[in-house]
């Protein structure tokens, strides 16, 4: 059943990946919300955000795959690329559809220098540490971005397209999450899936 549900959402995929790194900018910290202040985003400043959460997330994934052994962190760090990859291309034609110039906000800056941080981290560990790390961080940070559809992103979206991605962006994060909560449990568990 759990199959069929993700090919399901899979399959789904091309409609949820407009805005779905706008969800992804919002989990990397939960500060990012009071890096923006009392004021909603403004949705330059989202599209500017969704390009900086991609490069952010796809830059993690690629250091998972030059450090990483086991197969399951591997083929979700993989997972990563190609889903934010297709998001970046997305974005970039929504903001020229809408005619949004991207523009920087506190929250793309703060989201840079987190992720300067936590790129520092995982590049100091090594082995199961780093894939431990490293899938943590995932799991964490799909959390977050389902937590800030609901209580940021949906009520502070002024485009009705863009609140409508959102709305419909859930499912895929969900996704995202059980995926990343399975090798979290695999990596716990002891299960050793690397490839030798």
């Amino acid at each position: 059943m759990g199959i069929s549900k993700e090919a399901s959402i899979w399959n789904m995929r091309p409609h949820l990946t407009t805005i779905a790194a706008v969800l992804f900018a919002t989990a990397l910290h939960p500060s990012i919300v009071k890096a923006q202040g009392t004021a909603a985003p403004t949705d330059p400043q989202i599209v500017r955000i969704v390009e900086t959460a991609d490069d952010i997330d796809i830059n993690y994934a690629k250091l998972a795959l030059s450090k990483a052994r086991d197969k399951q962190v591997r083929d979700f760090a993989q997972q990563m690329i190609t889903d934010h990859g297709a998001v970046q291309k997305s974005v970039i034609n929504v903001a020229s559809k809408l005619n949004v110039t991207p523009a920087d906000s506190p929250t793309s800056d703060s989201l840079k220098a987190q992720a300067q941080q936590t790129l520092e981290k995982l590049r100091g560990l090594k082995g199961k540490a780093f894939e431990k790390s490293y899938v943590d961080n995932e799991v964490s940070y799909h959390e977050a971005v389902i937590n800030a559809t609901k209580t940021v992103l949906i009520p502070s979206a002024q485009n009705a397209e863009l609140k409508s991605a959102l709305q419909g962006s859930e499912p895929l994060f969900e996704g995202h999450l059980a995926h990343a909560e399975r090798v979290q449990s695999a990596i716990e568990g002891g299960k050793n899936t690397a490839s030798r």
